[in-house]
């Protein structure tokens, strides 16, 4: 089975400051699956919300399957995270606090064929974080860059 299937949300890194990661389960439809093992998922702008207890996943787009028929999903419709209570009952007083919002970062397949997310605990960059993390960058390619050329 190829679990090469490792989709990073990068705009997550860059917009926000991820402090604790947890990896939850999410729960599929039989074409979701199928479509993120063939790679068609995008992390447009997904975030996490608590309803009745529950985490839920929403913005998250998952491509139809190809070869699918009418029995297909909808690709932006609200998933299910699967986490222990513990965990759930620590992110909702973390979110109630001014500025935390819970954030996708990752979706993989594990070595058994599920579908993984991976999630976090996150407060939003101010913009002078975001032109440093770029200005590190920037020189951190040019250092690299000059190091070859020696």
């Amino acid at each position: 089975m190829n679990n090469k299937i490792n989709i990073k949300n990068k705009k997550a890194y860059y917009n926000y400051q991820l402090s604790e990661f947890y990896t939850a389960g999410i729960v599929l439809l039989g074409t979701e699956i199928k479509s993120i093992r063939q790679g068609k998922l995008n992390f447009v702008d997904p975030f996490c919300i608590f309803k009745n207890g529950e985490l839920w996943l929403k913005g998250m787009h998952i491509s139809e399957y190809t070869y699918g028929t009418i029995n297909n999903h909808e690709p932006k419709r609200e998933r299910k995270l699967l986490l222990n209570q513990k965990e759930l009952l620590k992110l909702n007083r973390k979110i109630t606090e001014k500025g935390f919002t819970i954030v996708p970062t990752r979706c993989f397949i594990n070595e058994n064929g599920y579908a993984k997310i991976e999630i976090a605990l996150a407060r939003g960059k101010k913009l002078y974080d975001k032109r440093e993390v770029l200005k590190k960058k920037d020189s951190k390619r040019d250092i690299d860059r000059m190091s070859k050329e020696l």
